[in-house]
């Protein structure tokens, strides 16, 4: 039997050992399995157990001096210790001894020049039929000579020992030293997703690639737009536009002369899932698509993307080949225009406003946007929630290191920096009204085509923020937010309540320089330094 080199990781197994096989036979073996079951389109749909999202408090990473100094330690990035590790390695290569193996080998990283080799070792067909979507496929030339960089074990039926002093069954772990991760006890996709993300913001900003959470597309021009934002912002939304083309919806890398996705596939949100709302992901799940935690209608075998009874976090993992408008090369110019995305609950950010470099590295590094009142016992009125860098979970190193490599970027590319609010106006969540989806789009357009480059701008008093008094195809009593609450006092006190939270959570980054804390909300606009990192 073919063992395409596992034994020197120490995998012996008496199962089969399959690698790189096409989707149809994965899921053909996954349904064999009853890893899953299909949709009337023919997504194989799987639950996966317990955890249906990522766990943070599981995850770890391997300290020894070679990345003591590098990693910066935390509630993020907790320290293991390399006997632990080698613990759970151990009860995993035995767990995979009467196991059938699937192996997929995969890069990540549409750059050449830039590009990762993972294997990735799995236990489920439908996990590995998961990570075949979303890496980048070899040529089978590559295949032939193909060696990796980093290896991922992922094992979701082995439970980590509790004797060996973890915190719980589940265990996502990085060994940089070794170029190892394990990921133990849980079956959410999501994790090898995000573990090879995480390794991709460890190596390259050593080698003065800037890594980003963003997604990204590309104008019959030529012309590159990065929209950065958490979930729930519209970042899927907004960089699906017709017009132009998607390069790619999550990870992206960003050298001296290019832009270029990480992965070879998207893993989209799809709770409430509409052909309306978002044709190019309602057609992707489909044959060779896995779709995680969403029930089937029993007589129809259609897929109801508006049960959240498992979870609200519903995902599809699928090739970008399944979207029709895609850059296939994966690959643009440094961009034109960049797009900070925050769906503001409380009612209010402008609209759009105009970032200079100082408040655009201010803005990247708080990450801002708003959780819902009712989406969560207990949450009564909104709640600001900031990430750092816009991917806080998967930022290994010093942020500042990050903010760095985003103002050197932004100066030499020129571009433009927006910070666009797409929630509220009028009031806060449950009194205000969602800013139109139409309207957010006539403004994403009018920046990306130059029209707010040659407008009357006025400084926000509590934000700090420059607001355009115009922008084609938007109401201009939309673009002051104050004006369209009922009450200039309530507008006031809310306004305020977040400066504070803005002003709290960069009290994180002390050791920024002051130019760029003054740049924040709070600070008035004629105590504001203009100089760089």
């Amino acid at each position: 039997m073919e063992t395409y080199g596992i034994e020197k990781y120490g995998i012996v197994t008496t199962g089969s050992i399959f690698r790189n096989i096409p989707p149809g036979s994965l899921v053909e073996k996954a349904l064999l399995k009853g890893e899953g079951r299909l949709s009337r389109a023919g997504a194989l749909c799987i639950h996966t157990g317990k955890r249906t999202g990522r766990s943070p408090d599981d995850k770890y990473i391997v300290d020894t001096p070679a990345v003591h100094d590098l990693i910066a330690w935390g509630k993020v990035n907790k320290p293991v210790s390399r006997e632990k590790f080698d613990l759970v390695y151990q009860q995993m290569i035995e767990h995979f001894k009467d196991k059938d193996i699937y192996i997929f080998d995969g890069y990540a990283g549409a750059n050449p020049k830039y590009s990762y080799a993972f294997r990735i070792i799995n236990e489920k067909a439908s996990q590995n039929l998961f990570i075949s979507n979303l890496l980048i496929k070899p040529t089978p030339r590559e295949l032939q000579h193909f060696q990796e960089d980093y290896l991922i074990l992922a094992a979701p039926e082995c439970k980590v020992d509790p004797q060996i002093g973890l915190n719980s069954e589940v265990a996502v772990m990085i060994d940089y030293e070794r170029h190892i991760v394990l990921i133990a006890g849980t079956g959410y996709s999501g994790e090898i997703k995000k573990s090879i993300f995480c390794v991709m913001n460890f190596v390259l900003p050593q080698k003065n690639i800037f890594t980003m959470h963003c997604s990204a597309n590309i104008g019959r021009d030529g012309n590159t737009a990065l929209f950065f934002g958490l979930s729930g912002t519209g970042k899927t939304t907004l960089s699906a536009d017709p017009g132009r083309k998607l390069i790619g919806d999550d990870e992206h890398g960003w050298s001296q002369t290019s832009i270029f996705n990480f992965e070879g596939g998207c893993y989209a949100k799809c709770i409430n899932l509409s052909k309306e709302n978002e044709p190019e992901i309602w057609d992707a799940v489909r044959f060779g698509a896995v779709a995680e935690n969403v029930q089937l209608f029993e007589d129809t075998r259609i897929i109801d993307f508006n049960d959240d009874s498992i979870t609200e976090n519903t995902r599809v993992g699928y090739p970008l080949q399944f979207i029709a408008n895609i850059e296939p090369s994966g690959v643009g110019k440094p961009p034109k225009t960049i797009f900070f995305l925050a769906a503001d609950a409380f009612g209010v950010l402008p609209p759009i406003s105009k970032l200079d470099p100082n408040s655009a590295t201010y803005h990247f590094v708080s990450g801002y946007t708003s959780k819902l009142a009712g989406t969560e016992d207990g949450v009564t009125e909104p709640q600001a929630t900031f990430s750092t860098c816009f991917g806080e979970p998967f930022l290994p190193l010093d942020p500042l290191l990050y903010a760095k490599q985003f103002q050197k970027h932004v100066e030499k590319s020129g571009a433009s920096v927006f910070l666009v609010n797409t929630g509220w106006v009028g009031g806060s969540y449950g009194i205000g009204k969602r800013i139109p989806l139409k309207y957010t789009r006539a403004m994403i357009n009018a920046a990306m085509n130059g029209d707010l480059d040659y407008v009357a701008y006025e400084t926000d008093s509590f934000f700090n923020l420059n607001i355009p008094k115009f922008c084609p195809g938007v109401p201009q009593e939309l673009l002051d937010p104050s004006s369209t609450w009922l009450h200039k006092s309530e507008y006031d006190k809310t306004a305020r309540k977040l400066v504070e939270m803005f002003v709290e959570n960069f009290k994180n980054y002390d050791h920024f320089p002051q130019a760029i804390i003054d740049a924040g909300p709070g600070v008035p606009s004629y105590k504001v330094k203009k100089n760089k990192l």
